[in-house]
Parts: C-alpha cells; structure tokens; sequence
C-alpha cells in the first residue's frame, strides 16, 4: 500500500480544530487514531488520507478543501522536497528534482514534467482509486502552483490546469487564483505554463546546498518501496465501461486482461483487495461523481452503474451514505 507523509491530512486535522470540531470521530471513520495523527513521523496509507480529507471536507461544509488547505500553508513545511526545488538553479532544474523526489512526500503520486513549446506538470495516481479523490489532488495542484510563483518571484499564471474529476462549478476564488484556463472531467490532472518559464532562475539558488540535499534526498528515496504496477488499476480502468452492460464481473475482466479468474483473484489478494470490494468503492466514487452532473438523471446513473431499477441504486446510495441519491444531489 503506497503511503504519504500525512501532512494534508494533518493539515485537515488542524481546521477541524481550529473550528471546534471533533477530530477524534473524525479520524475514527477513516480508522486512524489521534495518536497516530499527531505523530509527525508517523506515514499515512494514501487511500486513508484521501478518505480523512473527504471526510474533513463533509464536517467542514468545504467541497473545496484541498484549494482552501493549499492556498494557505507555509511551503517550508513540506519539508526536504521543498527545500531541493529551492535551492536549484532554474526552474526547469527544480521541477525535475520534484519530478524525481515527489515519491519521498507521497507514494501514490507519480509526478512527470514535459518541457518545450509549454511546461507541463502532471500527475499520476499509482497504487490508488483516483476516482475516490478530489481533494488530495487539487491540494497538490495548487501547492505546485505556488511553489512555481514562489521559487521564481513571479505570479505565473498556467495556460490550462486540468482535472480529471468532475465539478459543475469552481468559485471565483478558483479563477482568481489560477485564471481562465481551469478545466474539469478533462482527459489528465496536469498545469499547463508557457514554455519560456522554465528557463526563469531561481531567487534562492544555491548550488552547493542543492548537491548536498540531493544527496540526502537520494538517500531517503532509497528508503522507499520501487512504484509497481497494480491490478486494481487495470481492474478500474475497465469496470466503468462493463457496468452499464451488466459484465462487470471476475470472468469478463480476467478474459479482458488475458488472465484466467484464479490468477486476478490471487494478484488482487496480494494487493489486499478483493474484486467485490473494488466493485463497491467504485460504484460509491462513480456515483458521486455522476451526481455532481446535473445533467445526468438519476435513472441513467442508475444504469451506468448497473442497476436495473432506481429503487436499487437508491436503496445501495442510501446504505453508503445515510441519503438518497437526490438529496445527495440538493446538499451540492
């Protein structure tokens, strides 16, 4: 299970706090203690971070909280990653360091840089559902954003940032922040910035202390598991088109990835996770997404899903969120 430093989280934690809330019932849903929490050296599993900052999220009344939790940090925090893009020379050479060393902060986030005609960050999931994220996602959006600004003493605007995730709306503080080029449900989850900028140098550069903590962050990413492929992955890629036909079963997918039934079953347990399980998560992620559409009426959520019957999907919606589907809906 890839694992992240837990500072979003703790982030979360620290709002909740500050607004009298009661991060221990919090933290319990997503089965994490205080302890836990509070302990800095303590690394966070990465789906369970994600499922703290939803569930801060819904006690906050913030759909936006990973934007609100990343606009206002002290960067410093981040710790050695942020102190390696720092010190490098241009910014081009401080991307590649995150490039690099982002798996030290979080690994189930692969980040790739692409310079030329533009400079593009994006950002993979490895390991994890990214249908169940939003938050986590968005707060690292934005953080890289203002690292960008920041390293570089310029207000750098990006040409596009893309989402994978659906929103019907961004608040203006979006678009203040970020300018028009924010798109949602796109195709990657990625900041677009014209190429130019990645020759721009950096206000802190310091060589010699660059060498130094590069070989420092050398040394903890060795500590690190390698990124490895994963069949739950392949497995999600595949249930949202077998859904709506009824096909999404363990025979359909095992003959899809050329694997008999046995062999996706016993790759899946070595994953910790059984096909029935991946089915429930998704479905839960999917349709909350598709609600969030307005466009969508409930009976074809319902059918892309694979329910038969509304009442079905309504009954199932309820027992995952204590609501129906349309009042799910009518609290966005």
């Amino acid at each position: 299970m890839p694992s992240a430093t837990g500072g979003i989280a703790r982030l979360a934690c620290a709002n909740l706090r500050k607004r009298g809330k009661d991060v221990k019932a919090v933290l319990s849903k997503a089965g994490l203690s205080v302890e836990q929490l509070d302990d800095p050296a303590c690394r966070l599993h990465v789906q369970t971070q994600i499922r703290v900052l939803e569930l801060a999220a819904e006690e906050l009344h913030d759909d936006f909280l990973g934007f609100h939790l990343a606009s206002s940090f002290d960067l410093r925090t981040i710790g050695l990653l942020y102190y390696v893009m720092a010190s490098s020379e241009r910014l081009a050479d401080a991307l590649g360091n995150a490039e690099r060393y982002c798996r030290i902060m979080n690994e189930g986030v692969c980040l790739h840089v692409r310079l030329g005609r533009a400079t593009v960050i994006a950002l993979d999931y490895i390991h994890v559902n990214r249908r169940s994220d939003r938050h986590q996602i968005e707060f690292w959006l934005i953080t890289l954003v203002r690292i960008c600004r920041k390293l570089t003493n310029s207000r750098l605007v990006p040409q596009q940032l893309k989402l994978r995730h659906f929103r019907d709306r961004a608040p203006a503080e979006y678009k203040s922040f970020l300018g028009s080029g924010l798109q949602f449900d796109a195709g990657a989850d990625e900041i677009v910035f014209a190429g130019r900028i990645a020759s721009l140098p950096i206000v802190g550069a310091d060589p010699h202390l660059n060498t130094l903590l590069r070989q420092y962050a050398d040394e903890a990413l060795a500590y690190r598991a390698p990124a490895i492929s994963s069949v739950r992955l392949d497995v999600e890629r595949l249930l949202p088109q077998l859904l709506p036909h009824g096909k999404a079963n363990t025979s359909e997918v095992a003959r899809r990835l050329g694997v008999s039934s046995r062999t996706l079953s016993r790759s899946l347990l070595a994953e910790n996770v059984t096909f029935k399980d991946i089915v429930g998560e998704l479905r839960v992620a999917l349709a909350k997404r598709y609600l969030r559409d307005r466009e969508l009426p409930i009976s074809k959520i319902a059918w892309l899903l694979g329910y038969r019957e509304i009442s079905s999907f309504t009954h199932a919606f309820r027992r995952w969120t204590k609501m129906t589907p349309r009042e799910f809906r009518s609290a966005l």
